[in-house]
Parts: C-alpha cells; sequence; structure tokens
C-alpha cells in the first residue's frame, strides 16, 4: 500500500499479530459466532493487516462488522445451503452469512471439486462483506492450485463518462502457486483506489491524490485536494484517455461473474448488503506437471525482480511480494494500528465484557 495510506508514525501503535487474533476472535465470538465461522472470520481480518492490507484490516472493517451484527445485517449462524450443482460448479445461498465465512466455505468446495475434475467454480449470494479478496484466492495455494475471488454488488464507482455510481468496486484475486519464491497474488479493484481506502484518508486526515475520485457531477478530480464528503470512485484509469473503460469494464465483468450468474443481482440491492461472491480454484497438474510449474514461476517472478529499476526506484517488485515482506516485518515487529482504532477497541471490548486488547 502506498505511504499516502498509511497510519502516520505520530498515530501508531504496535500490536502483536497474536494478540489482535485473540482479541478478534473474543469479539466475532461475542457476535453469536459459532468458534468454527469466529476463527474464520478473525484469520481472514487479520492477515489482511499482517499483509499490509490495512483497508480490509480491523482497522475499518470490525467496527463496521460489529455495527452490521447489531442491526441484523449479518446472520452469526447461517444456514448455508447449495441449491445448485454440478460436477465441477456450485450455486451457493449463504443465508446472510458473513463474507469471511462464505467464501473460505465455498473456496473449500471449489478446491475438493478442481481436485476431482481438475476445476472447481462456486457462485455465492446473500452473503455480507468478504474482507481482503486474496485471501480467498490464496487458500488454494497450499493445494497446488490457482485460486481465483472475486467481489460485485454496490455502486459506489461511476461508470466511464458516467455522472453518478452505477457499479461496485470489485475486487478481482489470482493466487499463483510457486516452488521457493513468495507467491505471485494479486488483488486489484476495478476502480483506481479501494473504497476503504478513502475510508483511510479520513481518519489520518490526508487529501486526496489525483484520479481517484469524482465530483458531484462525476466529473474526474484530478488535482490534489481535500477528499469530498461522497464518496464516488472512478474507474482505475480515471479518464477515457488513460484506460478507464478498462477498470469499468472489469467491474461489469465482475459483477456478472458473482452476482448475476447466482441469482440475477447488481448494483444496488434490496435489501441492501446483499452480497455475492465467485471463487474458483484451477488444478496445475490439470493442466501440466505441477513441480516444472511451480519452478517455470520461480524463474519468471526472478526474471521480473531482476529488471534493472528505472531512476528514481530501487527494485522492480511483483504483486505479492511487497505484502509477503511487509507480513515478515509484522510478524516481528507488530501491526501498526492508528490510535483512534485502539481507543474503539477499548470502548468495544469494555462494552462486551472482554479483556482490553493488549499492546
Amino acid at each position: 500500500m502506498l505511504d499516502h495510506f498509511h497510519v502516520p508514525e505520530k498515530d501508531r501503535v504496535m500490536v502483536m499479530p497474536q494478540d489482535l487474533r485473540k482479541t478478534t476472535k473474543e469479539v466475532f465470538l461475542k457476535m453469536g459466532m459459532p468458534d468454527e465461522h469466529a476463527h474464520l472470520a478473525m484469520d481472514a481480518l487479520v492477515v489482511a493487516d499482517e499483509r499490509g492490507c490495512e483497508t480490509h484490516g480491523v482497522s475499518n472493517m470490525l467496527r463496521h462488522y460489529v455495527r452490521s451484527f447489531g442491526e441484523g445485517g449479518i446472520n452469526p449462524a447461517p444456514n448455508i445451503k447449495i441449491v445448485r450443482e454440478s460436477p465441477a460448479t456450485a450455486t451457493m445461498n449463504a443465508d446472510g452469512a458473513h463474507g469471511l465465512v462464505a467464501c473460505p466455505l465455498a473456496m473449500e468446495i471449489a478446491i475438493g471439486k478442481a481436485k476431482e475434475f481438475g476445476i472447481g467454480a462456486v457462485t455465492i449470494y446473500n452473503s455480507r462483506h468478504p474482507g481482503m479478496m486474496a485471501y480467498h484466492s490464496m487458500l488454494a495455494l497450499e493445494h497446488d492450485m490457482i485460486g481465483y475471488a472475486i467481489t460485485g454488488g454496490g455502486a459506489v464507482t461511476v461508470p466511464t463518462f458516467g455522472a453518478i455510481p452505477r457499479v461496485g468496486a470489485v475486487p478481482h484475486s489470482w493466487a499463483v502457486p510457486t516452488k521457493s519464491m513468495p507467491p505471485f497474488v494479486l488483488d486489484i479493484s476495478s476502480s483506481s483506489v479501494a473504497a476503504n481506502k478513502i475510508v483511510l484518508l479520513r481518519r489520518t486526515g490526508a487529501g486526496v491524490l489525483p484520479g481517484l475520485l469524482a465530483d458531484e457531477d462525476g466529473t474526474p478530480i484530478m488535482s490534489d485536494g481535500p477528499v469530498p464528503e461522497v464518496t464516488r470512485l472512478l474507474p482505475w484509469g480515471a479518464t477515457r484517455e488513460m484506460g478507464s473503460h478498462k477498470g469499468y469494464g472489469m467491474a461489469v465483468i465482475g459483477q456478472i461473474f458473482a452476482g448475476i450468474l447466482s441469482a440475477g443481482i447488481f448494483g444496488v440491492t434490496d435489501p441492501p448488503g446483499n452480497g455475492t461472491q465467485f471463487v474458483a480454484a484451477y488444478s496445475i497438474d490439470a493442466f501440466t506437471d505441477t513441480d516444472r510449474f511451480k519452478q517455470s514461476m520461480d524463474n519468471f517472478l526472478t526474471y521480473l525482480t531482476e529488471t534493472p529499476p528505472a531512476p528514481g526506484h530501487e527494485r522492480v517488485y511483483y504483486a505479492g511480494l511487497p505484502e509477503h515482506e511487509e507480513a515478515q516485518r509484522r510478524t516481528r515487529d507488530g501491526i501498526p494500528l492508528h490510535r483512534e482504532v485502539v481507543e474503539w477497541f477499548d470502548s468495544c471490548t469494555a462494552e462486551l465484557g472482554l479483556a482490553p486488547l493488549a499492546r
């Protein structure tokens, strides 16, 4: 994540991952989730923080989830059902389950199908916010499979040439296994920036960068300035001249796979929050020799990182490498939470009768 979105050093409170895991799981249990579901939700949330994806970690999301549980927006004990199935595919009705629960369970089904048929795919509806999509795609890695995950729904991004939001931010994530190099993990929204990064800007007081948001009539904001009151994301590319039709198209195809393919759902849903996702697993062994593939991935990624850097840059990365390195640092040194987030934890744990977050 760009430094512009990080917690300012003066506002950082360092918390060890194991302490964050303990308290986060306790909060989910207090919300009425069974132990297995609480563990899944906790793990997905804290892994996001460990990898530096603070937009989808505890800072932004846990308070939102607690509020949603309280308002009845998330079903803590859902009756998740497969409502349509073929040998390699399935459609899941998540019964209002947390997306941090529905997506891993769906990926487990996809992986099982891929073991037997080479490819497995599950589309999900009646789910809720799924957190960081990379978490779900990465579940396939340990099975020597390529994972893919999308979430659709919502209307926070303006179409190219559009005046008001009509599509979601719609992140897509791919995870590809390697032999010894950190895996290739690409997790990108179809918008110029993830919606939750705007929440980070509001928390830290930083301004908006050019090309991220549109103003109230849909005109792209192409200069530095204060964060607008209403979030209207631009598709990646920002303007048609810079390729915004590509991000717009990725948002549309994501909503087709995740929402229309599952239950005909797109855009703003009724009731609100009827989330949709799509996960898939591709067994490498079904296509080629697994060891050769993973060695070739190592060779390819090494080839990329050995690219001579352009002036002003120290090195060349690939998707997943910075997050892998960040996770190593944060596992050792702790996760930097904004002091306001720690204050929220203190009030939340006190209200729920839990021990305060250790730090």
